[in-house]
């Protein structure tokens, strides 16, 4: 009985429930329970990339990929940048304007060459902001034929120099130096002979020999009138070093000039005609390779030339890049300049650019220098102009045929730091880790810049860190990385 009863309280609850949830013979459904909506998180771009790869695949682009600073750990290795460790200050970052790069910027149809200054020293975004060159008192061997700016006839002199001018470089170096100061006013420009006129020389020859000491102070005299003369070209000379490569005897032009013989020319002939002629053109000494620190060292040491030099300058065809922090060491008052490395006719892309970004761009800013230039800026599809006797394997940053540009390794590997780091900008720490070799800045502006070149063989992951976060990044084997904040 009970339970028929419950049966019937069972089923009158269940039709109550069926009414309740009827209405016009419809059914009332509850809707489902809808979670809010959460806006995506916009991952924020702090840091630009621009990119060369050594297959050529990339060539100097800007990355489009995000780069967000976090404090999510991840197992990357980390770069860590500084800015409150400061060392040396940057002057800049260029190439050798010989007179042979300027005989073919020249030849170029008109409006293809004044676009190709602004791409090269200008600072629209499509420039690459070159801001020093180097360039040749007198004739280098990347000039079509050899000459100083007082060439007398075999067996004469010309004690008073009287016979000086720079007629030789009117035609191509002076008009086109002219051009690029119109672009670019501060561009600073450091300048070396190659020789010295042959009658001023023990052995009558542009080819090797050595400057005659009875003739030191008409030498002196000679730069005096070269940075005097120059200035009147509306071109101011910032540096000079005594000679290019004084050790080597064996290029046209060339002349050899030891550490004591140019101590002595510094400290009795050329320092004293400039403080007499109020010349405030520094004096670099040295100009040769990284197998011979002594040579500036020896200079630097002697206590009368000492005053009269502001620092020293490098090449990377011998030794090792950090020779340059042995003379600072030595001289941490006296700064240092990188101011030559070639690429080959023979090189390869990819090994250049690693070697170079490595040793030339990061290496000699690592050991306090404070420019970084790279050999000729352009010759033609032979290699050319170029002396008898001269570089016949030397690849310009510009290979120029009429006015058709190749753009060669040396352009990019100094497109990576003259673009991004101006005139007046600072070396902080970075650290380096592993086959990931770094260099970092601080330009005037305030921002971060960072050059990473992967020298290994294979893609390496990374963290760039700096103030307790961190960007996460990688870098593929043998590219070149330029990272602004």
């Amino acid at each position: 009985m009970n339970s028929k009863k419950n049966h019937l309280l069972l089923l009158a609850a269940m039709l109550l429930f069926q009414a309740g949830c009827s209405k016009s013979g419809g059914t009332t459904v509850t809707p489902p329970v809808i979670p809010p909506v959460i806006p995506p998180v916009t991952a924020t771009n702090d840091m630009e990339c621009w990119l060369t790869k050594s297959d050529q695949t990339i060539l100097l682009q800007k990355q489009t990929a995000v780069l967000s600073f976090v404090t999510t750990a991840n197992s990357n290795v980390n770069i860590e940048v500084d800015s409150a460790q400061r060392y040396q200050a940057v002057e800049g970052f260029g190439y050798t304007l010989t007179g042979g790069s300027a005989y073919v910027i020249n030849r170029m149809e008109a409006a293809a060459k004044a676009s190709l200054l602004q791409e090269l020293f200008g600072t629209s975004s499509g420039s690459i902001g070159v801001n020093y060159l180097r360039i040749s008192i007198g004739a280098s061997d990347l000039n079509a034929t050899t000459f100083t700016y007082d060439d007398v006839p075999s067996g004469q002199t010309d004690l008073n120099l009287a016979a000086f001018g720079l007629n030789p470089d009117k035609t191509d170096l002076i008009p086109l130096l002219k051009e690029i100061l119109a672009i670019n006013p501060n561009i600073k420009i450091l300048a070396t002979p190659w020789s010295a006129p042959v009658w001023m020389k023990d052995n009558n020859s542009f080819k090797g020999g050595s400057l005659v000491p009875a003739n030191y102070n008409v030498y002196a005299q000679y730069f005096v009138k070269y940075i005097q003369q120059m200035k009147l070209e509306g071109i101011t000379i910032d540096a000079i070093t005594p000679q290019n490569e004084p050790l080597n005897p064996n290029n046209n032009p060339s002349l050899v000039m030891t550490a004591l013989q140019q101590a002595d020319f510094i400290k009795g002939s050329l320092g004293p005609a400039f403080q007499a002629a109020g010349i405030t053109t520094k004096i670099i000494a040295y100009d040769h390779n990284c197998d011979v620190p002594n040579y500036p060292l020896t200079v630097l040491q002697d206590a009368q030339a000492n005053p009269f030099v502001s620092g020293s300058a490098f090449h990377l065809y011998a030794g090792d890049i950090s020779a340059l922090s042995t003379v600072h060491n030595a001289y941490p008052d006296k700064s240092l300049y990188f101011t030559e490395q070639y690429t080959a006719s023979t090189g390869d892309f990819g090994g250049d650019l690693k070697w170079h970004v490595k040793n030339v761009l990061i290496g000699s800013m690592r050991n306090w220098s404070r420019t970084a230039l790279e050999w000729n800026l352009a010759n033609d599809g032979n290699y050319g102009p170029h002396t008898d006797g001269g570089c016949t394997t030397c690849k310009g940053a510009l290979t120029i045929t009429g006015s058709s540009i190749s753009r060669n390794v040396a352009y990019y590997i100094v497109a990576h730091a003259a673009k991004f780091v101006p005139f007046g900008s600072t070396r902080i720490a970075s650290t380096v880790s592993g086959n990931l070799q770094t260099v970092a800045f601080q330009t005037p502006d305030n921002k971060k810049i960072l050059i990473a070149e992967n020298d290994g063989g294979n893609p390496i992951s990374f963290n760039i860190k700096y103030n307790g976060k961190w960007v996460a990044t990688q870098l593929a084997a043998g590219a070149v990385a330029t990272y602004i904040w």
